[in-house]
């Protein structure tokens, strides 16, 4: 019943940008955390970016001031706006959703797309 849809990915230049999108079902949105991970082949899955239910946003080093994670509750997406892309941004990012309440740890992932910078 829970669905999360990546989409948005691509092969871009480096110095490009994207915007990824991951759109929610199955869930009530507004009471998830949402963040975004990458994933490399032989390295551990990274957290890169988080938002909140109260919007709070959090992210990793190599990112601020590049990437942007922002959500639409009525439209129940999350997005990540990447700008000024650079070959070691390359991997495939997965959408979370997260939740922990009342005993409870309900965490979901999308399928995963791809990203790649390069020239």
């Amino acid at each position: 019943q829970v669905q999360l849809v990546e989409s948005g990915g691509g092969l871009v230049q480096p110095g490009g940008s994207l915007r990824l999108s991951c759109a929610a079902s199955g869930i009530t949105f507004s009471t998830y955390d949402m963040g975004w991970y990458r994933q490399t082949p032989g390295k551990q899955r990274e957290l890169v970016a988080r938002i909140t239910r109260g919007v709070t946003t959090t992210y990793v080093d190599s990112v601020k001031g590049r990437f942007t994670i922002s959500r639409d509750n009525a439209k129940e997406t999350v997005y990540l706006q990447m700008n000024s892309l650079k070959p070691e941004d390359t991997a495939v990012y997965l959408c979370n959703a997260n939740r922990m309440t009342w005993g409870t740890n309900d965490d979901y992932w999308g399928q995963g797309t791809q990203v790649t910078v390069s020239s």
